[in-house]
């Protein structure tokens, strides 16, 4: 068993692009980076607990690897936006990489190097140290599922997703 945990924006957006790659076994929507104990949604998005938006992806390291999950995740989000990702401002929707290992750590810190040389742009994820991950209330899991609608409507008002 092995994890990570990105935060990407709007946890509701990057979840499904993990969700069916091969070998990841679990998506979890929650909360890291932050001090506070057990944040709430409400107070994680009206930034009063430090905390950003996370996904925990609970995977087998012999099916997929942690470079191609960083690949995934780069490739979902705006990595040049330092404010927020597309309409979700503000320090809860930045970008980061949590790391749980030194393997982590190099991997995230030569991926974001090699895209800053590509794109001769400055990339705006964080490489933190995992402290602590809380998982968001029920109605936050799989939301993509729960209500295709809706979420299909928050991509394109998001401008994620061309409508």
């Amino acid at each position: 068993m092995a994890m990570a945990y990105f935060a990407g924006g709007c946890f509701w957006c990057i979840t499904p692009a993990f969700k069916e790659l091969a070998g990841v076994r679990k998506v979890v929507s929650g909360y890291s980076g932050g001090d506070e104990v057990a944040p709430a949604y409400a107070d994680v998005k009206h930034q009063r607990t430090g905390h950003r938006e996370t996904i925990c992806i609970d995977y087998d390291a012999q099916q997929v690897d942690f470079a191609t999950l960083l690949e995934v995740f780069l490739g979902n989000v705006d990595p040049f936006d330092g404010e927020g990702q597309f309409i979700d401002r503000g320090h809860s929707y930045t970008l980061a990489v949590y790391w749980v290992d030194e393997h982590q750590r190099q991997a995230a810190q030569a991926s974001i190097a090699r895209l800053e040389e590509t794109s001769g742009r400055k990339v705006w994820v964080s490489v933190e140290a995992f402290k602590s991950f809380y998982p968001a209330e029920e109605e936050h899991q799989d939301y993509y599922l729960k209500h295709p609608a809706e979420f299909e409507q928050e991509l394109i008002d998001s401008g994620r997703k061309k409508a």
